[in-house]
């Protein structure tokens, strides 16, 4: 893919996920909002596109074996594992992270009032991604096996870009969350009288919010338009 101003976000990480580590150096964000074409994405951020043009082509080049080929996989593959990885890791890593904010807004809340806005906030993602998973396992993700195995293209809901919608709507919704966060704990940082559960909480809350971003690029930038297409060409 030749890389220049009017490149879709979403379609160049799509190709080759080396490239999301710049546009998050960047600040830009390329699941949620990878719709956008770079250009719209540093004039927003008042960035000289040049400069990440460059930054970008330079990744682009690199050899790299030990990224997956997302982009290449069959949809139920991929959708068994975004299920299988990501919806489980979400699920373990919220049991694991509750309890530490917790703990740590109870003890340091007080010095640090912005913790009960990051406890209320993760607490929210919490509830809302659980219920947005279960939609994707018992609605969305059966449907798309069932156009892979045997070509169905009829479902109660209509078109598969109805349920796509939602959840694209949806995760919008948990990246403006997590750039709250992100402000709130300045990237996560930690300050200086901070304990150690405080680092770790932080840490983990940070390693959640990076595994999210590539979970929602597989399922907005590859998985849904792939749907998409599928039914469109099992339809005609």
């Amino acid at each position: 893919m030749d890389i220049h101003e009017q490149t879709v976000i979403g379609a160049l990480v799509a190709e080759d996920y080396r490239t999301a580590s710049v546009f998050k150096s960047y600040g830009i964000d390329f699941c949620c909002n990878g719709n956008r074409t770079i250009g719209e994405a540093c004039r927003k951020k008042e960035l000289e596109p040049g400069r990440v043009l460059r930054a970008l082509e330079e990744a682009h080049g690199q050899v790299n074996t030990a990224t997956a080929a997302y982009n290449n996989w069959p949809a139920d593959l991929l959708a068994d594992y975004i299920e299988k990885k990501h919806h489980r890791y979400v699920t373990a890593k919220i049991a694991e992270i509750t309890p530490f904010l917790e703990k740590v807004t109870r003890v340091h809340g007080d010095r640090h009032p912005e913790l009960k806005e990051v406890a209320a906030l993760f607490r929210d993602s919490a509830v809302d991604l659980s219920a947005h998973m279960k939609k994707e396992e018992a609605v969305l993700f059966p449907y798309i096996r069932s156009m892979v195995a045997n070509g169905t293209v009829h479902a109660a809901f209509g078109t598969v870009e109805n349920p796509i919608s939602v959840m694209m709507h949806e995760h919008h919704i948990e990246g403006e969350r997590f750039e709250k966060i992100a402000a709130l704990t300045g990237n996560y940082t930690p300050p200086a009288d901070a304990c150690n559960t405080y680092r770790v909480t932080f840490s983990l809350l940070k390693e959640f919010e990076e595994d999210l971003h590539l979970h929602v690029h597989l399922e907005n930038n590859i998985l849904f338009p792939r749907a998409i297409r599928m039914e469109q060409e099992r339809s005609s």
